[in-house]
């Protein structure tokens, strides 16, 4: 039951404002889909909505890590439009640092919005996606940092495995419900968290800081090639989406023996959906 296009398919996309969240929601309201959008930055969303015009359906802001407004907006959704075909937790924060740097309010807010976050929209979401009965499709925005234990990521790292983790076990168990999911694991990306990330024990202005934002803006990807990367997973029902050859080679070490190693874990989901 895979989803060829999203004409006509109702999609929710979080952290619509900006970045990723915003090329997505474009790209997708030029593909045709119905849109249901939200984003913690009021005014930042409607924009989005004024530049999708008729294709948002509807929005409103809210912080995902706030279950009540996650579940509150799910209900409106399902009583207006009945269950959804696409949905997509973009929305992410970023803090990096050393452990003796790092501030307990980092540690929680990275869990709280990248791992919480993506887990109270599935909660509410994903049930009536399968009692429809019609398949569909999640994707989950991860990070590379959330397959490679990248310098000073231990924080955004846990937040982003976690979401691989929750990821690669639906992978599996959504697969009798006809709906594909999607961990897409991009490298850099050039967009405002590059400017505001919170460095933990480090001066920004620091020259050798700056060097390394300069490097690493020069290797980043824009939002609309992730975007346009996010699409063909959701239409090819790939598993693993990657924005650019380096982070599919480094984790290709990784994955040598994949294949008997999926062929296992399926088997296995698919022995214990039987006691269903």
């Amino acid at each position: 039951m895979t989803i060829t296009n999203l004409r006509g398919k109702k999609t929710f996309i979080t952290g619509a404002g900006s970045g990723i969240g915003r090329a997505t929601a474009l790209a997708a309201a030029n593909e045709g889909a119905e849109l249901y959008l939200t984003d913690i930055n009021e005014a930042s969303l409607k924009d989005t909505v004024a530049a999708v015009g008729n294709a948002a359906a509807m929005s409103q802001a809210f912080d995902v890590s706030d279950y009540d407004a996650v579940t509150a907006f799910a209900a409106e959704v399902h009583d207006a439009a009945g269950s959804l075909d696409v949905v997509m937790n973009v929305a992410g924060v970023s803090a990096w640092g050393t452990v003796e740097n790092l501030e307990h309010r980092q540690w929680k807010s990275m869990v709280d919005v990248n791992l919480m976050g993506p887990i109270h929209v599935m909660e509410n979401f994903l049930p009536p996606m399968i009692h429809a009965g019609r398949g569909g499709h999640l994707v989950n925005v991860s990070s590379a940092a959330g397959l490679i234990p990248l310098p000073w990521h231990a924080a955004y790292s846990a937040s982003k495995y976690g979401l691989r983790g929750a990821s690669e076990v639906l992978r599996y168990d959504m697969k009798r419900h006809g709906i594909g999911v999607s961990l897409v694991v991009p490298g850099g990306v050039k967009t405002g968290l590059v400017d505001t990330v919170e460095i933990a024990g480090v001066d920004r202005d620091d020259p050798r800081v700056k060097k390394l934002q300069h490097r690493f803006e020069k290797r980043a990807v824009t939002p609309d090639k992730v975007a346009d990367a996010i699409l063909k997973g959701i239409y090819k029902n790939r598993y693993l989406v990657y924005s650019s050859n380096d982070i599919r080679f480094g984790y290709w070490w990784a994955r040598k023996f994949a294949p008997p190693y999926e062929f296992v874990l399926q088997k296995a989901n698919d022995q214990f959906s039987k006691l269903l």
